[in-house]
């Protein structure tokens, strides 16, 4: 989870929301991705898309059943279904996503009874310091705002 807060610190500095994602292949990290819709101006290029494509790429497949996901923020609906196509072993998080959230908190995409690949979930690794990091964001954000 370290390493995925370093990423989502990237994405603060290239004034994205700062949620940083990592995918670990054998104890070894096989990709790492920061948020970047506004950089890349697309939508989907959220931090666990992007760490999920360039895993492929690095695994040579688009399956990536032995693989974990590392994210500091609970994955949107859109996230989810991506890490249950790529059918990802285990999902790990920091903080929850009271307004977004598709594995707990708004929907449940991942693990429903009617999909055929479920994913190990474990929420809440380092949370606070996950949740801080975003709230500061958006603290600056409101504050520039202010300031015009």
């Amino acid at each position: 989870m370290e390493e995925a807060l370093r990423e989502a610190q990237r994405a603060r500095l290239l004034g994205e929301v700062p949620i940083g994602a990592v995918v670990v292949f054998e104890n070894r990290i096989v990709a790492r991705c920061c948020n970047r819709p506004i950089t890349e101006n697309d939508p989907t290029a959220h931090a666990e898309i992007l760490a999920l494509r360039e895993a492929g790429r690095e695994l040579r497949n688009y399956r990536l059943a032995e693989c974990d996901l590392f994210v500091t923020i609970e994955p949107c609906a859109m996230c989810a279904g991506a890490i249950t196509h790529a059918r990802i072993r285990r999902l790990v998080y920091g903080a929850d996503d009271e307004k977004a959230g598709g594995v707990t908190s708004v929907v449940q995409v991942l693990n429903h009874q009617g999909l055929n690949h479920q994913v190990e979930v474990v929420s809440g690794v380092l949370a606070g310091r996950c949740r801080e990091l975003v709230q500061a964001f958006f603290r600056e954000k409101r504050a520039d705002k202010a300031v015009l």
